[in-house]
């Protein structure tokens, strides 16, 4: 499965437009991963726990949308985007979407 923000493929030709394939995942923060997070805050830094939380997340959502492009029948996903919303209070949904295309 080729996935790309761009509109088109280099190289290939989509001969046909199936849909939207979507993917999302939602994860909320562990209560020891703030308090290190907030002991990281009075420092400065990187808080490398919110990193991999949120980089777990996008690959997650990622795969989600190839899996739903897969059963359209597409070969590949053009325009992909991820967009993160809150849900609630340390909870956070991450969405990639795009256009689930078949190519030449």
């Amino acid at each position: 499965m080729i996935i790309s923000t761009a509109e088109t493929i280099a190289g290939r030709t989509i001969t046909e437009t199936i849909g939207i394939a979507r993917g999302n995942t939602i994860r909320a923060r562990h209560v020891g991963t703030d308090i290190i997070a907030g002991l990281r805050n009075l420092v400065g830094g990187e808080v490398g726990e919110y990193t991999k939380l949120m980089a777990e997340a996008r690959e997650q959502a990622l795969d989600r949308m190839m899996a739903n492009a897969q059963t359209m029948g597409a070969d590949a996903v053009v325009s992909v985007r991820i967009t993160t919303s809150m849900i609630a209070q340390g909870a956070a949904e991450i969405l990639a979407y795009g256009t689930a295309v078949r190519l030449e």
